[in-house]
């Protein structure tokens, strides 16, 4: 197998992916810690200081210098709600050592620099640099202020926070405006210093790796030599951590500037078995994962009411999203179609070449995992956060042995939670 993972510490894991399909190596480290309301902004605010500059390399320009010697190597960063955690990402990429033009040790040099962004900020004063905190927070303020500019986008997270209203993963992962003006310099890096000492950190390297001694070089790298074992806060969700109530089907519709309706509904899964995930991925291309799916061909071909209109299953939350884009006044008609796919699916009203073009397109998707190295990292990271260990193979196997009998079953169990409409 090309994947192996070990404690460094208590909290802090190293995962090894081996891989000769790219020229690149790949790097991430990822922080997670539970979503919370009073967390939220901070998190996002502080993954953007981080990559201002190290003790090291005190700017930005000088980071870039640095890459740029390292072969045009490049660096990116972000945040990210997998489940009820917050996930701070951190990604270095640069050419692996045998296409260097003369022998240096490159491994060690980039999981240094992004070690360094992760656990050594550049402080002035024994706190972060107030123009760096300053100027991100503009920053964040209009991605926060932006969120309305893609309508589809913002129907669907306003459909995820009446669903989860009051609960984690109902937050928006970018925070929020009125308690970003109150964070200082100060907050900030009191926060930073107690999330670092407590947070899940994953450390992964992917490429041609096998004899880089990955392990020895971040076991002594002094900024994780400085981190005490934690037992590291953060939050499991799989299929089953999601027991959840019948409830009756909310509905919310919100009038905006629009030309277009945007039309999203929340599916609650109540089948919380282990490996219902793999029915529960089957039953959702069936029902809107591509071309021949069920809302594609009734919703917008046949009926012609809708411009998009697909599904979306989302395993932490064992949800599923419809998603459509229809004509405003079309929109009862578009509901009562879309649940009658949903009886439809209970009642077992499918062939078995749905089953079967559902599973290949599924299993597409597997085969592309390993083709992409940031995907890959994730679909592992996945695992991690699940901690449901399940390899790539073993994964396209579960999906080829789901029943019939078993898509039925699982539809049954499932009922519309939240109905979001957007219009003019």
């Amino acid at each position: 197998m090309n994947y192996q993972k070990e404690e460094i510490k208590q909290g802090i894991t190293l995962h090894q992916i081996y891989t000769e399909g790219y020229k690149t190596n790949l790097y991430a480290v990822f922080l997670a810690t539970p979503l919370k309301r009073e967390n939220v902004t901070k998190d996002a605010l502080l993954a953007a200081v981080l990559r201002r500059g190290t003790k090291n390399l005190p700017s930005q320009e000088q980071i870039s210098k640095k890459l740029e010697m390292m072969y045009g190597a490049s660096f990116d960063c972000g945040i990210e709600k997998t489940g009820d955690n917050h996930i701070m990402k951190f990604y270095l990429e640069t050419l692996s050592e045998e296409f260097l033009p003369k022998p240096e040790n490159i491994v060690k040099e980039a999981l240094n620099i992004i070690l360094d962004i992760v656990l050594n900020p550049y402080l002035e004063n024994n706190t972060f640099k107030s123009e760096y905190v300053e100027g991100e927070k503009k920053n964040l303020k209009q991605i926060i202020e932006s969120k309305i500019d893609n309508k589809t986008k913002y129907a669907y997270d306003r459909c995820i926070e009446e669903m989860f209203k009051n609960k984690p993963y109902g937050l928006y992962k970018f925070g929020y405006i009125e308690d970003l003006e109150n964070i200082t310099k100060e907050d900030l890096y009191n926060y930073y210093k107690n999330l670092i000492q407590n947070c899940k950190i994953d450390i992964f390297a992917s490429g041609r790796i096998k004899n880089s001694n990955i392990k020895e070089i971040v076991k002594q790298n002094e900024n994780i030599q400085n981190l005490e074992q934690r037992k590291p806060e953060y939050v499991v969700n799989n299929e089953a951590t999601e027991e959840k109530e019948k409830v009756q089907t909310n509905v919310v519709e919100e009038s905006m500037q629009v030309t277009q309706g945007k039309l999203v509904l929340g599916l609650d899964i109540h089948e919380t078995a282990e490996n219902s995930r793999f029915i529960a991925s089957v039953y959702n291309a069936i029902l809107g994962g591509g071309a021949n799916s069920k809302l594609f061909q009734n919703v917008r071909e046949k009926q012609s009411l809708a411009y998009t209109a697909n599904s979306g299953y989302n395993r932490t939350k064992n949800s599923i999203f419809i998603r459509c884009g229809i004509e405003i006044q079309n929109y009862q008609k578009a509901v009562d179609i879309i649940k009658k796919q949903l009886e439809d699916m209970k009642n077992g009203d499918f062939t078995s070449e749905d089953i079967e073009s559902s599973k290949e397109l599924i299993l597409s998707s597997i085969e592309g995992i390993t083709e992409e190295q940031d995907t890959e990292i994730t679909y592992y990271y996945g695992q991690e956060l699940a901690d449901r260990f399940i390899s790539i193979e073993e994964y396209a196997n579960k999906i080829k042995n789901v029943s019939k009998e078993e898509i039925v079953n699982l539809a049954k169990t499932i009922n519309v939670n939240t109905i979001y409409f957007l219009k003019d």
